[in-house]
C-alpha cells in the first residue's frame, strides 16, 4: 500500500523538477539527433536505446509532444522547433486514422499542446497556425467518435482497434480528443447528414467504461473488488449486450493490469475537470452535468483507492495485481517496489500516469469543498517524488529513456530483459516519459502559481 506523505508540498519538489528538466532536455535532443525515423515511431528502449515495435502507431504523439512540454516548462525555443516540426511532418496522417482509438494520444499531445500554448500567448509568432491546429483537432475528434458500437441500454462506446466488440479502458484518457472537438464547436456528421454531438459520445463512452470496465464491490462476479479494472470489455457487436472481461496486456481478465488502472484513474479525473467548463445546456441530452459527474467521480475514487491499496509503499506498482510471482516477493505491499527483483517487473509508466490522476482528482474534490481530496493530492505528490529520483529517474547520459523500469507488453514478451536477469527492468517507454513530463509540468505550475494546466487551455 502507498505510504502517503501528508507533509509533502508541491514547492518541495521544485528543485528536483528543475533538475529533471535538464535531464529531460538532453534525452529529447539525443533521440532527435540519433533515432532512425524510417523504423517507425519510437516505442520503448532496449539496452538504453529507443526502438520501434509495431502494433499500432500510437506513440508518435508522445515523441513530439514531449519537446512541447519541455518548451512549456523551460522556454527553450529549440524544443518548440523540434515539437512543431515533428508534428507537422509526422502527425497529419494520424488525424484521419480510422483504425485506432488513440487520437487523444497522438493528436492532443501534439496539435493540442500547440493550440494550448498559442492560446496561452506562448507562440505569438505562430498565431497563423491556429486555424490549422483547430481543424486538425476537429477532424481527429470526429474520426475517433465514428468508431462507435451501440450498447443494449441505448448508450455506446468507442471501440478499440480490435473491432466493434472491444472496449479498451485506455480510451478514457483518449477522450480528450472528443472534448477538444466539442469545445471547438465541432460535431460528427453521419449518414443522412445526422449530426452527432461529440460531448454526447464522450459522456456515453465514459458511462459505459465506468459501468463495465470498473468494479465497485457490488458482487457483479466472483472477482468484483472495488476499484479493480478490466483492460478490455467484450460486447456482442450485433445486439450490444455485455459479455465478459478480457485483457491484452494484463495477466488475466480477473486481475488488474496496473497501467489500465492508471489510464482509467487519470481519464476520469481529467474529464471531471473538463465537464466543469461545459455549459449546463450542453449536457441536457445525456442526463445533465450532475448525473455525469456522479458517474465520473464514483469511478475516479474507486480506481484511486484501488491504486493506493495495490501500489508498493513508494507508490510504484507491479505490472499486474495478479502477477503470478508476486507472492514470492516478501512484503511487497509494505516495502518500496523492487524493480530488480527476479520474479515480476514493476511498471513505472503506470505510476507516471496515475500520479497526475490522483492530483487532479484531489484538486477537483477540494474545489468542490470536499476535504478528502487532500488525501488523493498528497498521494499523487508522493508517487511523483518517487519517480523523480533513482532508481526510476534515468541519470545515465547514454540511456535515451527518462523514467526507468517501464513495461510495455509482458504477456507478448516485448520488453527487454537485461543479460543475467529473469524479468524486464531498466528500460523506458515513450508514454512513461511523456506522462512524467506532463506530471512535472503540472506540479511546477501549481508550485509557481502559474495557470492551471489543462489539455484545453484558456478560452480565446
Amino acid at each position: 500500500m502507498l505510504h502517503i506523505d501528508t507533509q509533502l508540498r508541491h514547492v518541495d519538489l521544485l528543485p528536483t523538477i528543475e533538475a529533471f528538466w535538464t535531464l529531460s532536455g538532453a534525452k529529447i535532443r539525443d533521440l532527435e539527433a540519433s533515432y532512425d525515423g524510417t523504423l517507425g515511431a519510437p516505442v520503448s528502449t532496449a539496452d538504453g536505446r529507443y526502438t520501434a515495435r509495431a502494433w499500432t502507431d500510437w506513440t508518435r504523439g508522445f515523441q513530439y509532444g514531449s519537446p512541447l512540454l519541455q518548451y512549456d516548462a523551460t522556454g527553450e525555443p529549440d524544443f518548440l522547433d523540434i515539437g512543431r516540426t515533428g508534428t507537422l511532418r509526422h502527425l497529419p496522417v494520424h488525424i484521419t486514422n480510422f483504425g485506432v482509438h488513440d487520437h487523444g494520444f497522438n493528436t492532443v499531445c501534439t496539435y493540442g499542446n500547440l493550440l494550448r500554448l498559442l492560446r496561452e500567448h506562448r507562440l505569438e509568432s505562430a498565431a497563423a497556425d491556429a486555424p490549422m491546429l483547430e481543424l486538425a483537432l476537429k477532424c481527429s475528434a470526429a474520426v475517433q467518435a465514428h468508431r462507435w458500437t451501440r450498447t443494449s441500454d441505448g448508450g455506446g462506446f468507442i471501440h478499440s482497434f480490435h473491432g466493434r466488440h472491444s472496449l479498451f479502458v485506455d480510451t478514457m484518457r483518449s477522450l480528450r480528443s472528443l472534448a477538444l472537438g466539442h469545445r471547438l464547436g465541432h460535431c460528427l456528421i453521419e449518414d443522412n447528414d445526422r449530426r452527432i454531438s461529440l460531448l454526447d459520445r464522450l459522456a456515453q463512452h465514459a458511462r459505459t467504461t465506468a459501468a463495465w470496465s470498473v468494479y465497485y464491490g457490488t458482487g457483479r462476479d466472483g472477482y468484483d473488488v472495488r476499484g479493480r479494472v478490466a483492460q478490455e470489455s467484450i460486447f456482442n457487436a450485433d445486439d450490444g449486450h455485455y459479455r465478459c472481461p478480457s485483457s491484452q496486456q494484463g495477466y488475466s481478465p480477473f486481475s488488474t493490469w496496473t497501467r489500465g488502472l492508471a489510464w482509467a484513474l487519470c481519464g476520469f479525473a481529467e474529464q471531471l475537470e473538463f465537464l466543469e467548463t461545459v455549459p449546463a445546456d450542453d449536457t441536457a441530452s445525456v442526463g445533465g452535468r450532475v448525473a455525469i459527474e456522479e458517474v465520473l467521480l464514483q469511478a475516479a475514487r474507486a480506481t484511486a483507492d484501488y491504486y493506493i491499496q495495490e501500489a508498493a509503499a513508494d507508490g510504484i506498482p507491479y505490472w499486474d495485481t495478479g502477477a503470478p510471482g508476486l507472492h514470492r516477493i516478501p512484503d511487497w505491499h509494505e516495502l518500496p517496489a523492487d524493480p530488480f527483483n527476479p520474479f515480476e517487473p514493476v511498471d513505472s509508466s503506470a505510476a507516471c500516469i496515475a500520479c497526475q490522476g490522483l492530483m487532479r482528482l484531489g484538486q477537483w474534490m477540494e474545489g468542490q469543498g470536499d476535504p478528502e481530496g487532500q488525501r488523493y493530492f498528497q498521494a499523487g505528490l508522493t508517487v511523483l517524488r518517487s519517480l523523480l529520483d533513482e532508481p526510476y529517474l534515468s541519470t545515465d547520459p547514454k540511456h535515451q529513456g527518462l523514467i526507468l523500469h517501464s513495461v510495455y507488453h509482458r504477456p507478448n514478451g516485448w520488453d527487454h530483459v537485461p543479460p543475467g536477469r529473469t524479468v524486464p527492468c531498466g528500460e523506458s517507454s515513450q508514454w512513461g516519459d511523456y506522462h512524467a513530463r506532463e506530471a512535472a509540468l503540472y506540479v511546477q505550475r501549481l508550485a509557481r502559481n502559474q495557470p492551471y494546466l489543462t489539455f484545453w487551455g484558456p478560452d480565446v
